[in-house]
């Protein structure tokens, strides 16, 4: 054991740089690793990064309005409670209606300070905090609410709150857009947050207010007892709503399956991809070194002895490189600008830190252990001094393409490039290092399928079920042709097409999903059909991949349904991209159901949009149109937070380039080390300095070209797949998967080439100028 300890410590003074580089490409694999890792928590759980980062409450307790509820003194004992940790309020609110360009929605106004709560703090995306100062009413909204009112900081919106006097109108300025982590606002579901100072609501409520206040306990499973604590101390009669955090994070992070199945998918995937690269970079070394193990071999070392001082070496490099990258990511890793810094400061206080710290730097560096094992038994076998030319790659003939193509006066530096990249030392070799290089990329162009997915949700909804933008309600329902015909005269609107909505129960009644009657025989609602076709005739429908799932029918199959306590059997003759209610829901024509409600009016019409048109000043002309009497909503925008996947997206590309750069690089030095005894022959036969550096240059383009155009159309076939199998498992349904641009993908092959070249170029310019002499040393 004393021999190979010496050995090693004497190998590590004499390759001290290649030593560096080792124990510098894991350390930035498992950075980029981390990073990535804390990117994945921040993006795929919205609701426990708000939670977190405002300090928010577990249980908001809201009181009664007017002399009903509690007031301000009895929320105290609260505070004394041993679960709870901080109380946020009370405050005052107010229920109100905010509208603007035709859209309404309903809102709990909060009075609160200049300053925000330490508890339960509004994070402001937009604008500024509530002051004194500037416009006499102002408001912070929450960020759901306001995107669900198209309202932004510099403009206003009308609110009306109800009183003993009769209804009270007034206009209030926005200032500002904030997260909370409280249950978001949903139409008819719940109202949304507004923020505003005490004054503001004394002018707009000054007898009939309520109260709220907000709970952060010490442990969050000592939520119902804490309910049921602090419900008996203000008296039930008294509360009017309770809310907790499983509510809460139910509401805000229900949408983020897709997300995040694709995220940890791709994790798996990246930490594979640094494990191929750091431990080819191991097996090149020991490949390396085969004249150095023959030596060893020959003084007397066994082959025990070789095996278990690369073991000790590299795993040592592996290990100093995890410390090294860990260390690194957790004491530096918040300083680094944009979303990734936040990321890394917020990722101790979000689920699962502890885990992914360890976790990840542990699993690569057994994977790397495993591929040193498997490196280290082969530098075993190494032969000693006699037979060490036979461990030296023996270099292939040029083949009769070749000679043919030099005959014909072709150049020879990309002659014998295209013979180094691919048949020199080893056929199988090459293939071999170019499937290594071609992995990361192939997850690369996965990584913008993704990216290209998550965009056709903004950029071209009506491929993802989402062809209305917009849905008009009324109070009182008017002909479904004359509401029609006053909507499609509205400049930018192509269709109205009317429709209702209604619950309905499957067969035995064990679950719940959504009927929609859509459109008429002569006025269909362009359905996204990802299989089979739309509905023409009576009784037929189409269906969601979830209802599907659900009832575990196939497209051509009869389903029965209750609505209403009547049956309802149809004719599924399609399967249609459905991205709400989890995909439970089945669509038909306003005929159908007509059949069995022959009084059946529509309850809404969904418009849809002429290509170009501004849903925002569509909305306000159809409020104009209609007198003011209609609701415009919003259709659910699913991309409405996409910034942060395609956040996280882009820095999981990052991390694939750089290991895939630590692949080229490996591959390169490899390259020219094993073809090192082919250059006395290039020099030998006339080929000057600068032709041997360009051969040098043109085999690592070329690697690189052959591992990208692999790379790209690997990953864009399993991309596809991955991202429609995803999309089905969580009831979307297959079918909304994009490939990128081809402009793009050709960029990434371009791109991709061109660093082959440029990380090449040192190389070249040394293997150009070295002095080359068939020495025992390079013969080893």
């Amino acid at each position: 054991m004393r021999a190979t300890w010496r050995w090693v410590h004497s190998d590590l003074r004499t390759h001290r740089g290649e030593a560096l580089f080792a124990v510098l490409a894991s350390a930035g694999v498992i950075a980029s690793l981390l990073l990535a890792a804390a990117l994945l928590g921040y993006a795929v759980s919205p609701w426990q990064r708000v939670f977190q980062q405002s300090q928010g409450s577990h249980v908001w307790l809201h009181g009664r309005e007017g002399r009903e509820g509690f007031d301000a003194a009895a929320v105290a004992p609260l505070a004394a409670l041993d679960e709870v940790a901080a109380v946020s309020g009370p405050f005052r609110t107010a229920t109100a209606t905010l509208e603007t360009g035709g859209t309404r929605a309903g809102v709990a106004l909060r009075a609160t300070g200049a300053l925000p709560p330490d508890t339960a703090r509004p994070l402001l995306t937009e604008g500024r905090w509530l002051t004194t100062d500037g416009p006499r009413d102002q408001v912070v909204l929450e960020r759901t609410l306001a995107r669900t009112l198209w309202a932004e900081p510099g403009e206003t919106v009308t609110v009306t709150l109800t009183g003993h006097r009769g209804p009270t109108t007034r206009t209030l300025h926005v200032v500002g857009v904030a997260e909370t982590a409280e249950p978001r606002y949903r139409a008819g579901q719940g109202d949304g947050v507004g923020w505003l100072l005490p004054e503001t609501l004394d002018r707009l409520a000054p007898a009939a207010t309520g109260q709220s206040v907000g709970l952060r306990l010490k442990d969050a499973d000592d939520t119902d007892y804490t309910v049921q604590r602090a419900v008996t101390l203000l008296g039930a009669e008294r509360i009017d709503q309770v809310t907790t955090w499983q509510r809460a994070k139910a509401d805000l992070g229900g949408d983020d399956r897709l997300l995040g199945q694709i995220f940890a998918a791709f994790g798996l995937a990246a930490l594979l991809a640094a494990a191929v690269a750091v431990a080819g970079a191991v097996r090149a070394r020991i490949r390396g070194q085969a004249g150095d193990i023959a030596v060893l071999k020959a003084v007397g070392f066994t082959p025990g002895q070789v095996i278990r001082g690369f073991l000790l070496q590299h795993l040592g490099f592996a290990v100093a490189g995890a410390a090294l990258g860990t260390a690194a990511t957790l004491a530096c890793g918040r300083w680094i600008p944009g979303r990734v810094g936040a990321a890394v400061a917020l990722w101790p206080r979000l689920p699962g830190h502890r885990l992914a710290v360890t976790g990840v730097p542990v699993a690569a560096v057994l994977l790397i252990a495993a591929a040193t094992a498997l490196a280290a038994w082969r530098a075993g076998r190494v032969p000693p001094v006699p037979a060490a030319r036979q461990a030296h790659p023996v270099a292939r003939p040029l083949s009769a393409l070749g000679r043919r193509a030099l005959g014909r006066r072709l150049s020879p530096v990309l002659v014998l490039g295209w013979r180094s990249a691919f048949t020199a030392p080893g056929r199988a070799r090459a293939l071999g290092a170019t499937a290594r290089l071609a992995l990361p990329i192939a997850l690369m162009t996965v990584a913008l399928v993704a990216w290209s997915t998550l965009g056709q949700f903004r950029t071209d909804p009506a491929r993802v079920g989402r062809a209305a933008a917009l849905t008009v309600r009324t109070a009182e329902p008017r002909p479904a042709a004359a509401a029609a015909a006053a909507l499609e005269a509205v400049p930018g609107v192509a269709d109205a097409v009317p429709g209702a909505e209604f619950p309905a129960l499957v067969p035995g009644q064990t679950a719940t999903i959504t009927l929609r009657g859509l459109g008429t025989a002569d006025d269909p609602y362009p359905h996204a059909i990802a299989e089979g076709r739309a509905p023409t005739g009576p009784d037929e429908a189409v269906a969601g991949q979830g209802l599907l799932d659900l009832l575990g029918v196939r497209v051509g199959e009869w389903v029965r349904m209750t609505v209403g306590g009547r049956p309802q059997i149809l004719h599924l003759v399609g399967r249609s991209i459905e991205p709400d209610h989890g995909g439970r829901v089945v669509s038909t024509t306003l005929d159908t159901l007509r059949d069995g409600a022959p009084d059946l009016r529509p309850a809404f019409h969904a418009l849809v949009l002429r290509p170009g048109a501004d849903p925002r000043r569509t909305a306000a002309a159809v409020a104009a149109a209609t007198g003011g009497d209609a609701e415009v909503r919003a259709t659910a925008d699913r991309a409405g937070g996409e910034d942060a996947p395609r956040g996280v997206l882009a820095a999981l590309a990052a991390v694939l380039a750089l290991i895939a750069l630590v692949e080229l690089l490996t591959l390169i030095g490899t390259g020219v080390r094993d073809r090192a005894r082919d250059l006395l022959a290039l020099r030998a036969i006339g080929l000057t300095p600068r032709q041997i550096g360009a051969v040098v240059v043109t085999a690592a383009a070329l690697t690189a070209l052959a591992a990208a155009v692999l790379g790209t159309a690997l990953g864009a076939a399993l991309g596809h797949r991955l991202v429609d199998a995803e999309a089905a498992a969580t009831g979307l349904g297959a079918g909304v998967a994009r490939l990128p641009d081809p402009l793009l993908l050709g960029a990434l092959v371009l791109a991709a080439t061109a660093t082959g070249a440029l990380a090449a170029l040192a190389p070249a310019v040394r293997t150009a100028r070295h002095r080359l002499a068939d020495s025992p040393g390079e013969t080893f």
